[in-house]
């Protein structure tokens, strides 16, 4: 199942004005995002637009992408973040109780609550659909 990409508004981290300037541009949801950045070139051309430094266009982009996993969103996208997680490949590849004690502890650092810490299953839920997504990119990067 498909499930529509968030709007761009959602993205954790950035403001309504850069949320603004991106939906000019017709960049409204984090999927034209993700897929408007996928070289350097339009990185490099979107920064210039937007006139913000090439870092925020970048963090932005990986924050778009980990929004792309179903279970992940908007609402989880920087959380993985902050523990180190940058892209759906490297997510896939994570284990999941390594990466759930990571964010316990993060969240446990900032937010003094354990208990609004995602659970070991959702974490496990979010690895399987990283790896699910990874396969079906290999997929369509294969077909003629």
């Amino acid at each position: 199942m498909v499930h529509p990409a968030p709007p761009i508004h959602h993205l954790p981290g950035l403001s309504p004005t850069h949320a603004e300037a991106l939906a000019r541009l017709g960049l409204t949801t984090t999927e034209h995002l993700y897929r408007y950045g996928q070289t350097p070139a339009t990185q490099h051309k979107l920064a210039a637009a937007l006139q913000v430094p090439l870092r925020y266009v970048s963090k932005w982009l990986i924050l778009a992408e980990l929004a792309r996993i179903p279970g992940v969103g908007c609402e989880f996208s920087g959380l993985l973040l902050h523990v180190g997680i940058v892209s759906t490949a490297q997510l896939a590849e994570s284990s999941p109780q390594r990466l759930h004690a990571q964010i316990k502890r993060l969240h446990v650092k900032t937010i003094q609550r354990a208990d609004l810490c995602p659970t070991l299953d959702q974490v496990c839920l979010w690895i399987q659909q990283a790896r699910a997504l990874q396969t079906s990119q290999i997929r369509q990067s294969q077909m003629p």
